[in-house]
């Protein structure tokens, strides 16, 4: 078990959210309960998954958690395309939320296979906790 907040995923994934959350502010009221709940809970999923997957005194449900959290950022992307389609989103600002999904993919995937590669207990971050971006910036 080792602090989550140390993980650069973690950190991307965090602000991934606030970033999800801001952009479905505009988004018609009709669809809170619809495109824009699911897009956050998508997002939401991200950072809290990798938590919980630190949490865990075992490697295999850290490894369990990191795909759970690949999921949602997929089901994310593909949300993000729908509000795309739909004119939510600019195609700037869905471009870019975009790219940011697609890295954190990449990273996730990173992260998985290091640690599955590594020997012994799943690896500690050393380094401390970092100052996180306030939701209201």
């Amino acid at each position: 078990m080792f602090d989550f907040r140390k993980l650069r995923i973690w950190q991307e994934g965090y602000a991934l959210t606030l970033q999800v959350y801001k952009l479905t502010r505009s988004f018609p009221r009709d669809e809170l309960f619809g495109l824009t709940g699911q897009m956050r809970r998508a997002a939401n999923s991200v950072p809290h998954n990798i938590a919980e997957g630190c949490g865990r005194n075992s490697r295999p449900e850290l490894l369990r958690f990191i795909v759970i959290a690949m999921g949602s950022a997929s089901e994310l992307e593909s949300e993000t395309l729908v509000a795309q389609g739909l004119g939510f989103l600019e195609t700037e600002m869905a471009e870019k939320l975009l790219n940011d999904i697609q890295r954190l993919r990449k990273m996730l995937a990173a992260y998985y296979q290091k640690v599955h590669a590594a020997p012994g207990p799943a690896t500690r971050p050393s380094s401390q906790a970092p100052k996180l971006p306030s939701p209201h910036s």
